[in-house]
């Protein structure tokens, strides 16, 4: 067998893989999003109706805070974690990471027990204080299951830091904050784009918490959903979809460029 071949026989695999799992589906879902009368003019039609825009821009920025929030709470988290070692300090990790193990329907349910009408939150404080079905329910739901997954990477990287660095800079007189600032953050820029670009498109994408907690919610997936199987209008739920892969995947090239030039000035 020449090298040609063993090369062909190593790539047929994932040649096969993305014609039939990627390039078919996606080409037949942006097809069928062309089936209806405006045509093409569908994904104009989706930026000219009020409840498809505003439900983008708010799946959009949603998506946004939580990669925000989860950042700055995995960062902490995962720096304290890495420098730090404690009685409980695995018991303590392998909580943060429990919610990997939940699909979005359990974390739906959870916040429902937290924040709904029979909630923890609305028994313990005055006022009937009912959050489960807001925009902030859906915000703790996707920051719940977006934490580990952030945090995971964080610490992987780290661990990588080179301790030598933080010494030089306090033996020059600098700050613990300055410490931060200038020497871990830089060197954890790469994998902090990585990870927020991991938590957006995931919370861009989850149903199933939204699916839990959708009583007055318009999310991308959910609206995709409904439009499907309650109004049976495969055309817009396709261009939906299509819209909201073209909108995560802009946001995951935009992250690569970053963290490439992150990884450029780091080296």
């Amino acid at each position: 067998m020449t090298q040609r071949h063993f090369i062909f026989l190593c790539l047929l695999p994932l040649a096969i893989f993305t014609l039939a799992f990627l390039a078919i589906p996606l080409g037949r879902l942006i097809l069928a999003s062309r089936e209806s009368e405006a045509g093409w003019g569908i994904y104009l039609q989706i930026l000219q109706t009020p409840r498809y825009l505003s439900t983008l821009v708010q799946t959009v920025a949603v998506s946004l805070a939580v990669t925000v929030a989860a950042l700055a709470i995995s960062t902490t988290a995962g720096l304290f974690l890495v420098r730090n070692r404690f009685a409980g300090r695995n018991a303590l990790l392998s909580i943060l990471t429990l919610p990997l193990a939940f699909p979005g329907v359990v974390v739906g349910f959870m916040i429902i027990l937290l924040g709904g009408r029979q909630g923890l939150v609305n028994q313990l404080l005055p006022g009937h204080w009912v959050f489960a079905y807001s925009i902030f329910g859906l915000f703790l739901g996707y920051l719940y299951f977006s934490i580990p997954r952030v945090l995971l990477t964080v610490m992987a990287a780290a661990e990588k830091i080179d301790p030598a660095l933080e010494e030089a800079a306090r033996t020059l007189g600098a700050s613990p904050w300055r410490i931060v600032t200038d020497v871990l953050l830089p060197a954890l820029a790469p994998a902090l784009i990585a990870a927020g670009a991991i938590a957006f498109a995931t919370a861009m994408g989850a149903f199933g918490t939204a699916f839990t907690l959708a009583t007055d919610i318009d999310v991308l997936p959910m609206v995709i959903y409904t439009e499907f199987t309650l109004s049976a209008n495969i055309a817009m739920a396709s261009a939906l979809s299509v819209v909201l892969g073209v909108v995560t995947w802009a946001m995951l090239l935009i992250a690569r460029s970053f963290s490439g030039s992150a990884v450029a000035a780091g080296g």
